[in-house]
């Protein structure tokens, strides 16, 4: 529709500005700032949002998600488990791939958090397409300086240069800021029809509460929380006169953004005097350049207050973690309770909104967000409880702190040896003929990589954020030590260790947990699930051994069993276990870090998880004895609990004398299964 094709035209336009680019486990079955624009760009941007706002009162086509498995569902060790976790809380879609259940309706938390991560996912993939423009500039500009250079010694060739000179400063082969991904990335969902609403609505969201996190103004479109990604004011228009609305006088806002982009602005948390938008200059620079007009968001925050409608309010913030420079914290509802005109800083007339938050709301947000990220400990005496200055004894490049608030006395964890890499059973021995690629530094060209072709069509990293996973697939194949590359190459991202600063703490219910002091991007490698490998078979019998991870790369991969089929984009090498005619429903191989391990022993299941396990290869290519990586499904900010999906069946678990164990989950989530098996 119009209102659409106007949403992508404003969002290509901004691209084209250049505009500014978070009781023990048991054991486990595996699951998977601005620059001042030109003149004539800051007049197309103006001008394509005013016809956005022109046009506000058509319904902007949307829907909801389509039916598809998500690619960082849980994995299952029986079939019949799928059924039972779709009838419990209407989770992500998994197994083979099927369409779940009709019948079955997700829950709101899981529908945003699906739209999320399939936003992340587009938004990477551009990510990786601006990553290659940009390589293939600086290719292209260092060609042309060495073509200059040699065309120095004759006049013909100096004209040449000149003109070398003018091309190579064009806009195609500037490297240049980067363009927009997070707005590609949301043109890409419009195209798609994958904007989780469609239609707006008055006062909360479900499945966004108060205290919300979003790192950019397109994720709150993506989600249909804001339908704006530029301006502040959300409102509906007057194709809402019908139906449920039909006793409303319109247009009628339904959000606000307040980020300080206007002089004006006085926020005083629970008290605040909202600018309206128009006459502002778009700069950055907050200062009016002209008169604001009581139409469109203005005239429909007026009409918030003779109606007494509740806004929904949203707070920006300066945020180095987010990709767009702001994180956007959902505070509540307010009621807008006066309006009034008046000559502004600037000396022109402007609309001013005095909203003061609903009561019966949960604390404000945005304070506890900087509360909780204020006290991130900058030292070991800053850290309350602790127990242990680090749990790997300095084997880590950054020290694991452990903290315990909860026992009378504090005990720190034991019981178990640190180790960071892999320790291997005597009679388990790794394959060696792998062979490796021929790159010489790093690996750019995934055409004539060897280790990349076996991904499919290019590399499963990205570079930003010292590397991030695209999307989850069956596996993942890395450059590895036979290989020319170095250790900086993009395709050994997950090698590279620990890089973020995590803290083991004690929980009341659910024993060791992990956390982490940094924010972590989604796609980004948290660590690998490191401890013995061993056969399968001499474990079976350690029942008591809550700390064992079945390598089932190649059962997911043949989708036995019920477990979860991913992207299958790779090149497989010839791997007779492939083909193998016996039965294979059970891994050969598992990790057991019950007596030796690393942190991520100590990571908690969760029935709606913000990890995801991925099988990775790099210093060979058998798939029973992948690597196992946790990787961050969404983004994380600083002191979450990181937790992944077990993956139990339930009555999958029999104690030693041959009867059904349970053991009930606390993970706390809101489509928690209530079991863990």
């Amino acid at each position: 529709m119009v209102v659409q094709s106007l949403v992508q035209s404003s969002i290509d336009a901004q691209a084209d500005a250049d505009a500014e680019i978070s009781s023990p486990p048991p054991r486990r079955a595996s699951s998977r700032l601005q620059g001042k624009p030109r003149p004539q760009k800051e007049l197309l941007v103006r001008r394509r949002v005013q016809l956005l706002d022109e046009h506000e009162d058509g319904d902007r086509e949307g829907g909801g998600l389509s039916k598809r498995a998500n690619v960082y569902g849980r994995r299952r060790s029986h079939a019949e488990n799928e059924a039972q976790e779709a009838s419990s809380n209407g989770a992500l879609e998994g197994g083979t791939g099927k369409p779940s259940d009709p019948l079955v309706e997700k829950s709101d938390h899981v529908k945003v958090k699906e739209t999320l991560r399939l936003f992340n996912k587009h938004y990477l993939y551009f990510v990786q397409e601006e990553e290659k423009r940009c390589r293939k500039v600086e290719a292209d500009n260092k060609a042309s300086a060495s073509s200059k250079k040699a065309s120095k010694s004759s006049k013909k060739a100096s004209k040449s240069s000149k003109n070398s000179k003018k091309e190579a400063s064009s806009p195609d082969t500037k490297v240049g800021k980067a363009k927009r991904p997070d707005l590609k990335a949301l043109t890409k969902m419009l195209e798609n029809k994958e904007i989780l609403r469609g239609t707006k609505r008055i006062g909360s969201i479900p499945g966004i509460d108060v205290g919300h996190q979003f790192y950019s103004r397109a994720e709150m479109v993506a989600v249909g929380f804001h339908s704006h990604w530029l301006n502040g004011i959300d409102y509906m228009g007057q194709s809402y006169s019908k139906g449920e609305y039909s006793n409303y006088t319109f247009p009628l806002a339904v959000a606000i953004v307040i980020s300080g982009m206007y002089e004006d602005d006085l926020d005083n948390a629970e008290d605040v005097v909202y600018t309206g938008q128009g006459g502002h200059n778009l700069t950055g620079d907050k200062r009016q350049i002209q008169d604001q007009v009581l139409e469109r968001g203005n005239l429909a925050l007026k009409n918030c207050v003779e109606q007494c409608v509740l806004v929904r309010v949203v707070r920006g913030h300066e945020c180095k973690s987010s990709y767009c420079g702001k994180l956007y914290t959902y505070d509540g509802l307010y009621k807008v309770v006066q309006y009034w005109a008046e000559k502004g800083i600037s000396g022109f007339t402007v609309f001013k909104y005095r909203l003061r938050r609903a009561d019966g709301q949960p604390a404000l947000t945005t304070n506890q967000v900087q509360f909780i990220n204020g006290r991130v400990p900058q030292s070991l005496s800053e850290i309350r409880g602790l127990v242990c200055e680090d749990i790997s004894g300095g084997q880590e490049d950054v020290p694991i702190p452990a903290t315990n608030l909860v026992d009378d006395p504090p005990v720190a964890p034991t019981g178990f040896m640190y180790c960071k890499s892999m320790q291997i059973a005597q009679n388990v021995k790794l394959p060696t003929d792998a062979t490796g690629c021929n790159c010489k530094g790093t690996c750019m060209d995934p055409k004539t990589c060897a280790c990349t072709m076996l991904n499919g069509s290019d590399f499963p990293y990205v570079q930003r954020d010292g590397g991030r996973l695209i999307e989850a697939k069956d596996v993942v194949f890395e450059c590895g030590p036979k290989c020319g590359c170095g250790p900086a190459c993009v395709n050994r991202t997950s090698q590279r260790g620990l890089k973020y600063r995590f803290e083991v703490f004690r929980t009341p219910m659910k024993g060791w947990a992990v956390r982490s002091w940094d924010f972590i991007p989604s796609g980004a490698p948290v660590c690998e699930y490191i401890g013995i490998l061993r056969r399968t078979e001499d474990v079976d019998n350690a029942s008591e051994n809550y700390y064992i991870f079945d390598i089932d790369c190649l059962q997911t991969m043949k989708g036995l069993d019920g477990r979860e089929r991913r992207s299958q984009a790779v090149c497989l090498p010839a791997v007779n276990s492939l083909e193998r005619p016996d039965d294979q429903s059970v891994p050969d191989f598992c990790i057991d870090a019950g007596s030796t391990g690393n942190i991520a022993r100590f990571i908690n299941h969760s029935c709606e998880p913000n990890l995801f396990v991925q099988c990775v290869l790099s210093s060979h290519h058998d798939i029973k004895l992948a690597r196992i990586m946790l990787f961050a499904a969404d983004n994380i900010p600083p002191l979450q609990e990181l937790t992944y999906d077990y993956g139990y069946a339930l009555d999958s678990v029999l104690g030693p004398d041959g009867k059904v164990k349970q053991m009930f989950c606390h993970c706390g989530a809101t489509g928690c299964r209530k079991r863990l098996f």
